[in-house]
């Protein structure tokens, strides 16, 4: 079982889009019992919101369900409970280590890295209101990141 854990400022745009991207690939490639996937914010700001309403439509739009999400802060235990906690961006990756006290196991990743694009980052659409930028840099990290993982089971 692989633990995923997406993490972004708010948890209302980047992080659910993630999470709910992800598990529909794992849906489609029936390996869902083989990961639990969730997300998180390294803000309190967002705690207890929904998906954001652009975010919202940028998924039902590729028949992806979001229910049920209540955005929540990333806590310190999170690092213990999950294998992979990946960020969008290099400043939600700052705050991923100071709120986990660092990354001894190498857990913490950039999105984009399993795009075959390190260093680059998710922008975040609540601020440049480009939710198609946003999904597609999103799929593209979930569907390498499942490559990898698969690649790994072999």
């Amino acid at each position: 079982m692989t633990k995923i854990l997406f993490v972004c400022h708010g948890n209302i745009c980047r992080s659910p889009m993630a999470e709910y991207i992800m598990k529909d690939l794992v849906e489609k490639a029936g390996m869902e019992r083989d990961f639990v996937i969730a997300s998180a914010a390294t803000s309190n700001e967002e705690i207890g919101h929904g998906v954001y309403p652009p975010a919202k439509q940028k998924l039902a739009q590729h028949g992806i369900s979001y229910r049920g999400h209540a955005a929540r802060q990333m806590r310190p235990s999170d690092y213990g409970d999950y294998d992979l906690l990946i960020g969008m961006d290099s400043a939600n990756l700052r705050n991923m280590r100071r709120i986990c006290g660092g990354d001894p196991g190498g857990k913490l990743h950039l999105l984009l890295e399993f795009a075959q694009r390190p260093g680059e980052e998710v922008d975040d659409p609540w601020y440049t209101d480009d939710f198609e930028t946003a999904w597609q840099d999103i799929l593209a990290g979930c569907e390498g990141l499942l490559r990898v993982l698969q690649e790994k089971e072999r």
